[in-house]
């Protein structure tokens, strides 16, 4: 089923839109199944799950963090993953690139952009993110390397259009800044419910988990 469903999916998206399996709750040989089918990046919610499964699974594919990202996890965050796609705040951006730096390590994040201005959700105000930006690209081990944002994850896709519509002229209007230690170079945006929509709206990635391995028995 796996294989089957990520085969269409692949079918179906445009040349240049990267697909992300989202992993949370899955385990490492439903994600192993994933890898052999064709994907090339797992996104993973949480530190720990993210351990056990790359203890399973290997570092032939690669690792996003694609949840909320607390202080006491970034040194471990940093020391498995190639790209955290959550970072909203300066203070977790310079955690980050202090345990990217004694790591060795250049660490490449998406800024998540609360599109929505939802106060019961993560991300910074589109109003706000172009301070941020600004301020982590003055750090030396993390590059920014776009933004991602969330849909609402049920009811019509069409009510995500909005969200996506923004975050994407906020986007390209930082892309066009052209700012030092920025690279514009991904727009994550869209989920099962809302990915068609997101890519009409420009997103260059996509993170796809209910249509890929089913329905999760727990959240």
């Amino acid at each position: 089923m796996i294989k089957e469903n990520i085969q269409r999916i692949l079918n179906e998206l445009p040349d240049g839109v990267e697909l992300v399996a989202a992993a949370k709750t899955r385990t490492p040989q439903e994600i192993g199944e994933a890898v052999e089918a064709g994907i090339n990046i797992i996104g993973e919610n949480y530190v720990q799950e993210a351990v056990r499964a790359i203890e399973g699974v290997g570092r032939s594919v690669s690792w996003h963090f694609i949840g909320h990202l607390q202080k006491n996890k970034v040194g471990k965050a940093v020391s498995i993953f190639d790209m955290i796609q959550t970072v909203d705040s300066f203070e977790l951006a310079k955690e980050i690139d202090k345990a990217s730096q004694s790591m060795g390590k250049v660490m490449s994040i998406l800024v998540e952009i609360n599109s929505g201005r939802e106060p019961q959700k993560f991300g910074v105000i589109p109003e706000d993110a172009l301070e941020l930006i600004e301020h982590i690209g003055s750090l030396q081990n993390i590059k920014c390397m776009g933004f991602m944002t969330m849909g609402p994850r049920f009811g019509d896709p069409e009510d995500s259009r909005p969200y996506f519509v923004e975050t994407r002229r906020l986007y390209d209007k930082i892309k066009h800044l052209n700012l030092p230690g920025i690279e514009m170079k991904y727009l994550s945006m869209g989920m099962t419910n809302s990915y068609l929509i997101a890519i009409q709206e420009g997103a260059n990635m996509v993170r796809i988990g209910t249509k890929i391995f089913g329905e999760r028995e727990y959240a």
